[in-house]
């Protein structure tokens, strides 16, 4: 088997979006020979609808090489809008479903991976309140509800079949924020892990960072925004699956040649789990 994934995250369409690296992604994709991208959210900087529109047109081009699965992030939820009430999320929503259809939580099943996301952004949500304001609307959460749909789902994927879960925020602590992307975070990790992933795509910290935790293989992609953190070069990632193994190259920009170059590649083995179906409560 040999099975790959572009990996993209927070472009930020918007002021601070850098069209050079929009351009130099587009332009590389299709020599990277994609079987599909993942776009893990953050698509726009303040969910405005000319944001939104210039994210479709990137998601478009994009899909000129392979099919693209996109989720959204913090940024592309309008969190203003009726906080804390139960079933608000069609306004907090609104936009985003307007140009990238009503599913917030797609699964594609590929002959070689079956690939689910997980709804974590979720703006101003009591999951995800911590003491600290400036988490307000920026740290997302992984409901106990969410992690067992993506678990049944995973539960339906071939043996043969590389169980990919996407979501928005890091799962791993950035080394120059220091932080996680997830309020709960060990929690988060626990139920990321019992869902049966063999690799978790993420963003949202705007570094990038290759790791592993209880066997799970985890892509952070960095911004291609002009956000990135610390003032690093920008970074994308392509994951690689193969029969035994799971590799993460990284793509690092180049400013003066105005292109992404292969920098590291990590290398895994793979998580060989599969989930076996739940069983209702007094069945026998």
């Amino acid at each position: 088997m040999s099975f790959s994934i572009v990996h993209v995250s927070d472009p930020h369409f918007g002021d601070v979006a850098d069209l050079h690296k929009i351009a130099a992604v587009e332009n590389l994709v299709p020599d990277l020979e994609p079987d599909v991208t993942v776009i893990t959210g953050d698509l726009t900087l303040r969910a405005r609808h000319g944001e939104f529109q210039a994210a479709r047109l990137f998601v478009r081009e994009l899909e000129r090489t392979a099919p693209v699965f996109a989720i959204p992030g913090n940024h592309d939820v309008q969190w203003w809008w009726r906080p804390f009430i139960p079933f608000a999320s069609q306004a907090k929503y609104a936009k985003y479903r307007r140009h990238f259809g009503p599913k917030l939580t797609p699964t594609i099943d590929l002959t070689e991976a079956f690939i689910a996301a997980a709804q974590t952004a979720h703006g101003v949500a009591w999951g995800s309140l911590t003491p600290r304001l400036r988490d307000l609307a920026v740290k997302g959460h992984l409901p106990k509800k969410e992690a067992r749909r993506v678990k049944a789902l995973f539960a339906q994927a071939r043996p043969e079949q590389t169980r990919v879960l996407v979501l928005h925020h890091n799962v791993l602590r950035g080394q120059l924020s220091e932080r996680m992307g997830l309020a709960h975070w060990k929690r988060a990790q626990r139920r990321i892990v019992d869902t049966g992933a063999e690799v978790v795509l993420c963003g949202h910290d705007h570094q990038e960072d290759t790791d592993v935790f209880d066997g799970v293989v985890v892509s952070c992609a960095g911004t291609i925004s002009r956000m990135s953190r610390g003032g690093r070069p920008s970074a994308f990632h392509r994951i690689c699956l193969e029969d035994e193994s799971i590799q993460v190259e990284t793509y690092v920009w180049q400013p003066q040649q105005r292109l992404f170059k292969r920098s590291d590649v990590a290398g895994f083995a793979r998580r060989r789990t599969v989930n076996e179906p739940e069983v209702a409560a007094g069945a026998v």
